[in-house]
């Protein structure tokens, strides 16, 4: 017999993991946890108060995670350099295992949810794309949202971050060995969730809505 269907799905920055998970939430009915919330949240709330990362990071209360800071591209330079302490992630661990293991099932998104948070869940996904399509997408977000940026730009950010994130000591990213692999370079985001879902029913589970 099946438990609670818990979805793990990871990837790096603009791969489009967090659509995809809110996607995937909404047609099972399952809560949602974009995980990078909460590193953002500890980095930026670090930055501007200038307490250590792991202090904040025990402090941190929910309703942080709605500041609309936590979307910038600051909040996610701070979160990369955060996610990389071992204090802060060891603090935020229980918090995301606690989400996860609930009676509902749940959905989430980051960079370490099958390998390190729920490295027990019956579907992982990994999401990603070519540094080149993640770049683009993320300029342009960042254009219609009014803000001067340039690609060459965009896309030396994302290559440090990349690198940051896939050499930290503490939960590199990485793909679970058990993953589906999900490239989206070539992708919208109809044929992503397709793709996801047309996996996740192969493990069989469906959605029990209408």
């Amino acid at each position: 017999m099946k438990g609670p269907l818990v979805i793990a799905i990871d990837g790096p920055s603009a791969a489009g993991k967090g659509t995809l998970a809110r996607r995937l939430a909404a047609h099972f009915r399952l809560p949602h946890l974009d995980t990078g919330l909460l590193y953002r949240a500890v980095g930026l709330l670090a930055e501007k108060s200038g307490r250590r990362p792991g202090e904040v990071a025990t402090a941190l209360q929910p309703s942080d995670l709605a500041d609309p800071d936590l979307r910038t591209d600051q909040a996610g330079q701070a979160a990369s350099k955060v996610a990389a302490l071992p204090e802060v992630r060891d603090n935020l661990l229980n918090f995301q295992k606690k989400f996860a293991y609930q009676a509902s099932g749940a959905v989430l998104d980051g960079r370490d949810i099958g390998t390190v948070i729920c490295p027990g869940a019956p579907v992982k996904l990994f999401v990603t794309a070519s540094l080149e399509a993640r770049a683009e997408r993320r300029h342009r977000e960042l254009r219609e949202r009014g803000l001067d940026t340039i690609k060459p730009r965009v896309l030396a950010e994302m290559a440090e971050r990349d690198r940051r994130d896939s050499e930290r000591a503490a939960a590199p990213l990485q793909a679970a060995p058990d993953a589906f692999l999900l490239d989206t370079s070539d992708m919208d985001a109809d044929a992503a969730f397709a793709a996801a879902l047309a996996f996740i029913e192969r493990k069989g589970f469906r959605s029990s809505g209408p």
